[in-house]
């Protein structure tokens, strides 16, 4: 499932706790990641599914679900 391995990227990348990580988690308020964290992010994302995330979209990504929504539009 996309979520599981999102979650995974997300644990491993922010270095936050597994319950933390929920679909309505928001990055920055919920996770603490600054914006070097989220470039960070978006980086494994794309590496782990194989897609590229345009600047724009990855600045609309606020919470979990925009990031597995995403990834499950366009892997």
């Amino acid at each position: 499932m996309t979520f599981d391995k999102v979650k995974e990227i997300i644990i491993d990348s922010l270095s936050v706790d597994e319950d933390k990580v929920v679909l309505e988690a928001s990055l920055s308020d919920d996770l603490e990641a600054d914006s070097l964290d989220a470039v960070e992010l978006i980086m494994a994302i794309e590496d782990e599914f194989g897609i590229e995330i345009p600047d724009e979209k990855a600045g609309e990504m606020k919470t979990v679900k925009d990031i597995v929504d995403y990834v499950e539009e366009n892997a």
